[in-house]
């Protein structure tokens, strides 16, 4: 009886020393596998050499999204959920950026909408533009007209006076085609015959014809005052003819619609909150997809803005969306007024900037897509054409942005400022100031109706070598109520100078506009 209960213990020893030789070799194990996915697969038969750089730990820790964890490289399901938060917030981001010139064209259209104007119709400021009426950057020297041109039923005429200049873009604010001096008609008017994507229909003669990607358009025409100032006889010129009609009516054009908005509160500047995505919807509806580019349109359709579907974010998108808002609205202000590429600056020693020192309409550098400057330009203003990044010399017009004195402080409308242009200012037709919000980018909101001087001004006055200094402040310094803009305290503010007709010495640097000099 004895020797089987001691084979029996044996067996047992032997059992418990197998489990526990079975356990040590399982723990090895897991512990090769903890140690990292190299080590595990060095054991098979078929392993390869991983290089580290291709592994992801188990834990990763990062400064923006906290600690992200996996299984063997799949993420677990905390950090899936992160991840796909910052890539909505990612995407969002983008959209605001890159999308920001449809929203601006929305926001013009849509601007015009809320005054009555209807597609085709004309918008007009007979009596000059002022703060009243939110644009981005316009002047108060030039009688502004304004249309919302539509090619969704068909080609439609603009039959344009002479004597005018302006731009047509269409729904992606892309160039179509410049109007008057700068445009086929040589400044003489004609009939410009703009058709509507893929269309197959005849084409007669007698037409300056532009095939459009887009059904939407913004057209924009501007006009200069009599010598005098007065704007009756100009006005009266582009009423007589200016009209806009669809081709199907060319034999008996309707009377046009003008709608006269001098003085008018309303507002064409795209929002920054929330409902720009709303607008960036809104363009896509009302045009073909090929209207925009495919990066785009994929961008838009990540966060859930696609052709022909409702736009209804969940209660979790729209907040992300929100932020991203935020977060574009402050980069796109970053970008314009605290620009970092010295690539925008005209000059290493000045503080005047500009999205068009590449002197691209497309916003072109070596074949690459300057985003950065593209971001600047539909944030901070409107109508894009080539003749305003590099147009010949003694035609067209450039723009320079100043938003910092020469400290490289905001400018202030608490403080005293002054600017000089060394004479003779290489301008063949004029030069002026315009002061805008830093709020809005349009006019600033004071008691100067003109928002800026330039100089036609009747009552500005030269220095005694040719140069001009003009001052920019709360009330005119005495003896400079000429040569004065108005600011307000706590208002921030930026100053477009513009140059018509532009000369040698601008473009080869030899001549240089002073910085805004703070004056105690």
């Amino acid at each position: 009886m004895e020797a089987p209960r001691c084979r029996k213990s044996k067996l047992m020893f032997k059992g418990k020393n197998f489990q526990m030789t079975r356990n040590i070799f399982v723990a090895g194990a897991v512990l090769a596998l903890m140690a990292g996915g190299a080590q595990a697969e060095s054991v098979a038969k078929y392993a390869a050499d991983v290089p580290e750089n291709v592994l992801t730990s188990d834990v990763v820790e990062t400064d923006s999204l906290g600690t992200l964890e996996f299984f063997d490289g799949m993420p677990k399901p905390e950090t899936v959920s992160n991840i796909y938060d910052n890539l909505d917030l990612i995407r969002s981001t983008t959209a605001f950026l890159d999308g920001m010139k449809i929203a601006s064209l929305r926001g013009l259209l849509m601007g015009y909408a809320s005054e009555g104007v209807a597609p085709n119709d004309i918008l007009i400021h007979s009596g000059l533009m002022d703060a009243r009426s939110l644009w981005l950057t316009p002047n108060t020297t030039t009688i502004y007209v304004g249309a919302h041109l539509d090619t969704s039923q068909g080609p439609m005429v603009m039959d344009v006076p002479a004597g005018l200049l302006g731009i047509l873009d269409d729904a992606a604010f892309d160039y179509v085609t410049d109007i008057g001096a700068l445009g086929p008609d040589k400044g003489e008017g004609g009939k410009y015959l703009i058709l509507p994507p893929e269309y197959e229909g005849e084409i007669p003669d007698g037409y300056f014809v532009f095939e459009s990607k887009s059904y939407d358009h913004w057209l924009v025409l501007r006009a200069s005052p009599d010598p005098d100032g007065s704007t009756e006889g100009p006005v009266a010129k582009i009423k007589e003819r200016l009209n806009i009609y669809p081709l199907a009516q060319a034999d008996n054009p309707p009377a046009e619609n003008f709608h006269d908005a001098t003085g008018r509160q309303y507002n064409t500047v795209h929002a920054n909150n929330f409902h720009f995505f709303e607008e960036i919807d809104a363009a896509l509806q009302a045009n073909p997809t090929g209207a925009f580019s495919p990066e785009l349109l994929g961008i838009f359709a990540a966060i859930g803005i696609r052709k022909g579907q409702p736009f209804a974010p969940d209660a979790r998108m729209k907040k992300i969306m929100t932020e991203a808002a935020a977060i574009g609205n402050a980069t796109a202000r970053a970008l314009t007024f605290s620009p970092r590429d010295p690539g925008v600056f005209f000059y290493e020693d000045r503080q005047w900037n500009s999205p068009f020192q590449r002197q691209s309409h497309l916003f072109l550098e070596d074949g690459a897509r300057m985003l950065d400057d593209q971001t600047f330009f539909f944030y901070y203003a409107t109508g894009i054409t080539p003749a305003m990044t590099s147009p010949p010399v003694g035609a067209g017009s450039i723009y320079e942005v100043g938003a910092k004195d020469v400290n490289g402080d905001y400018l202030d409308g608490s403080k005293t400022y002054s600017v000089t242009l060394p004479g003779p200012v290489p301008a063949k037709n004029f030069w002026s100031f315009m002061v805008y919000s830093g709020q809005t980018r349009s006019i600033l909101e004071t008691d100067q109706k003109s928002g800026g001087v330039d100089s036609n001004s009747p009552d500005i006055v030269a220095n005694e070598d040719g140069s001009y200094t003009v001052w920019f402040s709360q009330q005119p310094p005495e003896g400079k109520e000429g040569n004065w803009v108005q600011t307000l305290p706590r208002k921030s503010f930026h100053v477009l100078l513009r140059l018509y007709g532009p000369l040698e010495p601008w473009f080869d640097k030899s001549w240089k506009p002073g910085d805004f000099i703070p004056v105690k």
